[in-house]
């Protein structure tokens, strides 16, 4: 997780930095959408907040960072062999995120017509098929057996 808080950082310091420089550039130049003296608040923000979003992420890896042993990937004389073994529980297929997205779609095609009973429809369609796929492998046929 050492290198994951290290790269959201840096590219959080880099949107900061880029932020600063975006802002005095608009300001500065100008355009024929943006007079010189106005600075584009869309741009400024869209980057501000996109590193906001790498700060926050950075800040989440830190935190586990701090409270789990180093992996192999964190330390520098690790071996290959100490990242073998099995990673984890890939879903072989699923049907469930087809579902999620087409729910989606039709919350958004409400939301573009403001019909609002649409709206709720879709969001209702979201959180059941997102609840299904989240459940998919504790109920039913596909149950995945303990070990």
């Amino acid at each position: 997780m050492r290198t994951e808080y290290k790269l959201f950082g840096y590219i959080a310091a880099f949107l900061f930095a880029a932020t600063v420089v975006y802002g005095w550039w608009t300001a500065a130049a100008g355009d024929p959408m943006n007079p010189p003296g106005k600075i584009d608040w869309v741009g400024t923000l869209a980057l501000l907040l996109s590193g906001l979003l790498c700060l926050m992420l950075g800040g989440y890896f830190w935190f586990v960072a701090r409270r789990i042993d180093l992996r192999p990937e964190d330390r520098p004389d690790a071996e290959i062999h100490e990242g073998a073994g099995e990673v984890g529980f890939f879903s072989p297929g699923s049907y469930w995120p087809f579902a999620i997205a087409l729910s989606g779609a039709i919350t958004a095609v409400g939301l573009s017509f403001m019909v609002w009973w649409v709206v709720v429809a879709g969001l209702v369609c979201v959180v059941l098929a997102a609840s299904a796929m989240l459940f998919e492998y504790y109920t039913g046929t596909r149950r995945v057996a303990e070990q």
